[in-house]
Formats: C-alpha cells, sequence, structure tokens
C-alpha cells in the first residue's frame, strides 16, 4: 500500500497550531466538529497529556522548537495534578512528561514524570495487587479504595516507564502486579474486555464486573476494548517483553479484527442493538490504529504480523480518507480535525465529556501517533 502519510500529517500539524492559539494556558479535551472550537480543562483532567503529548511528537520534526516550547511550558502547569488521587493522571504524566524525556531528552518533564509515577506507586494497594482508581478519579460515584477498570492499565505505561528511568526494581514489581491483576479481571476469555470493576477490600476478589460508558453492564464498550490493546502491547515493550502481556494485547486485538465493521471504524459499543445507525467511534478506532502498527512488529510469526500491519494501515486510512477534515475550500470546517469521536454519550456522565460526535484530543493523538509509525518518524518501541 503506497500512501502519502506526510498529507494528513500536515493536516493535523496545521490544527495543531490552529489549537495552540485558541486555548493559550488551557488544555483542549473536546472541540466542536463544525466549528472546531474547544472546550478546555484549566488543570489536564487526564486528557492533557494527549496534547502534550501530540506536541512532543511534532517537536522532533522541521520547524519543532515552537512546539517543544509549548510541551515544556504545558507540562510544567502540570504539577499541581502530581498528588491527584486518581489512577487516570497515569495518562496525563506517560503522555504528557513521559514522552518529554523519551522524545525530547527534557529534564522538566523527566522530573516531573517521575514525581508522579512514585506518588502512584505509594497508592498500590497490596492486598488488591494493583492501584485502584482513587477518590478523585474522573468517572463519577463509581470510583474509590476498591474500584479498578481497564483504563487504569495506563498506570503501568507510567510505572514501567519511572522504573526503567530510575533504575527502581520495586516500581517495575508494582508496575507487573499492576497489569496482571487488571487483565485478570477485565479481560474476557474471548478477548473482549469489560470496563469496569469492585473488589473485595479483603481479597482483591471481584465482587462485581460491569460497563459503564458503555450499552450496558455486560456490553463491550469501544474504548475499554482499545485500552485493553493499547496498554498490554505499551507493556509488552516497556516491562520486559513479559509474553503474558503480548498475548492479551494479541487476543484483544484479534478479537478487534473479527467484530469491527468491515469499513474498520468501531461503533461506541459494539453491542448496541441499534447498529449500524448508531454513533461511531472514531477515538477508539485510532487507539487500535497505532496498537495494531506496534503489534506488527513483536507478533510471533510473519502471517500475524502481516495481518496487524494491514489492520494498521486500512484503519488509519479510513480515519484519514473519512474522518479526517480536508485542506477543501468547499468544506468550511478546519482542516487536520478527527471528528466523530464519541467521548460519553450517556446522560450520567460527567459534564464536560457529555459529548458523542466531537474532535477529541486523545483520538486526536493515537492517529497522529500511527501516522508517526507508517511515515517512519516513529519507531514501534520508542513510545
Amino acid at each position: 500500500m503506497s500512501i502519502d502519510w506526510e498529507e494528513p500529517i500536515a493536516r493535523m500539524l496545521g490544527r495543531m497550531e490552529d489549537t495552540a492559539r485558541q486555548v493559550g494556558r488551557a488544555y483542549p479535551h473536546w472541540a466542536n466538529p463544525e466549528t472546531g472550537r474547544w472546550t478546555t480543562t484549566s488543570n489536564g483532567d487526564w486528557t492533557g497529556g494527549y496534547w502534550l503529548g501530540m506536541l512532543w511528537l511534532a517537536s522532533r520534526g522541521n520547524g519543532g522548537e515552537r512546539f517543544r516550547t509549548l510541551a515544556e511550558q504545558g507540562c510544567a502547569r502540570l504539577e499541581a495534578r502530581v498528588s491527584a488521587d486518581t489512577a487516570f493522571k497515569a495518562a496525563t504524566f506517560y503522555y504528557g512528561a513521559a514522552l518529554g524525556w523519551l522524545l525530547a531528552g527534557s529534564e522538566r518533564a523527566r522530573i516531573l514524570g517521575l514525581a508522579a509515577a512514585r506518588d502512584l506507586k505509594q497508592r498500590y494497594n497490596p492486598k488488591l495487587g494493583l492501584v485502584p482508581l482513587g477518590a478523585n478519579a474522573e468517572e463519577g460515584s463509581d470510583v474509590g479504595a476498591t474500584a479498578s477498570s481497564v483504563d487504569s492499565l495506563v498506570v503501568s505505561l507510567l510505572l514501567f516507564w519511572a522504573a526503567r528511568t530510575a533504575n527502581d526494581t520495586e516500581m517495575r514489581e508494582v508496575a507487573a502486579n499492576h497489569i496482571d491483576n487488571v487483565l485478570a479481571v477485565h479481560q474476557r476469555e474471548d478477548g473482549s474486555f469489560i470496563q469496569s470493576s469492585s473488589l473485595d477490600p479483603a481479597t482483591g476478589e471481584p465482587i462485581r464486573r460491569y460497563t459503564h460508558k458503555g450499552y450496558s453492564a455486560n456490553s463491550v464498550w469501544a474504548r475499554a476494548q482499545a485500552w485493553g490493546v493499547v496498554c498490554s502491547t505499551i507493556s509488552y515493550f516497556s516491562g520486559g517483553r513479559e509474553e503474558r502481556w503480548l498475548q492479551a494485547a494479541m487476543k484483544g486485538a484479534d478479537w478487534w479484527i473479527a467484530h469491527v465493521p468491515v469499513d474498520c471504524v468501531s461503533y461506541w459499543d459494539f453491542d448496541d442493538p441499534k447498529a449500524p445507525s448508531v454513533e461511531r467511534d472514531t477515538a477508539a478506532t485510532a487507539f487500535m490504529a497505532s496498537a495494531f502498527l506496534k503489534l506488527s512488529s513483536i507478533a510471533p510469526c510473519g502471517g500475524k504480523r502481516q495481518q496487524y500491519r494491514d489492520a494498521g494501515e486500512r484503519t488509519a486510512l479510513a480515519l484519514v480518507e473519512r474522518y479526517l477534515t480536508p485542506t477543501d475550500k468547499n468544506d468550511k470546517r478546519r482542516p487536520g480535525m478527527l471528528v466523530e469521536g464519541c467521548f460519553n454519550k450517556r446522560e450520567d456522565s460527567r459534564a464536560e465529556d457529555y459529548v458523542s460526535n466531537a474532535e477529541l484530543i486523545f483520538g486526536s493523538y493515537y492517529l497522529f501517533e500511527a501516522l508517526h509509525l507508517l511515515s517512519g518518524r516513529l519507531l514501534p518501541a520508542e513510545i
């Protein structure tokens, strides 16, 4: 497949310039697809690191110094989040700080990322064998000392990076225990993932497994599936190439391939009975484009590697051709927006997340990362 992947990268870089002008010191959260106007957060929430991650990636290209400056400044403003009681700050600091060290050698980012990782390490609960979501997790009311979710696998990404960076074997053990126990609770035998769980405080055994952002308690919410695959894949790269994490990632990826619509773009929830007349989720799909491309470099046999490479290319192409707004005078939307991301369509969601057709900063990040992988700007094992 001969495709000019640099062209959509250029479109997204243009959108990043526009975003930087709009948001100033704030962090983009989601944008209206028609106007391009961003809803922002002042402290980064769990999504702010993805904006910084895009800036760190862009800083390695031609004229990247401006993007690096913006990333350094945005990273420094995350300091107040270091001690927040939420597992999801791991996403903020992995993509917002750890990538600053990995991609740009930023000493400030390294120090901040390590501080956040050490705080999360202290929140590890040995009876549960994982880091629980925390009292301030961005999930609504069903959180606390004995709640977990597949989304929280991102904790292991930050802790594995910190363990390598600081040569901290105890940190690595916590990260390994966390991913092992989260996967044990949330990945079904068929490879699909259920989003959330409540755990017995004495034993860590699951009292309840459920999906609270999807169609039903037992449904496969697209972003939960994508979280499981992405985080298992990166953990394999960064945590010592443990076979069990690769197998978890491949099972999840194979499940996605078997269930995603033929046009490669997922519904917001795989079990919504109104499909195909339901919302798509380009953000979850972008997660998977990146994950497929990384898996294509580590799968144990040539056939699987080619299968994942093909899936990654097809998925990225589907997003670029149909959902990345074009540079076209007849299209009044701003170029370079990944539209039709479903943040949360449930009425019980946080007000700032209640949108089902938008440009989502985390969806944009993963497509941007996938395009960097496809163009050769980024190697699979780098981040």
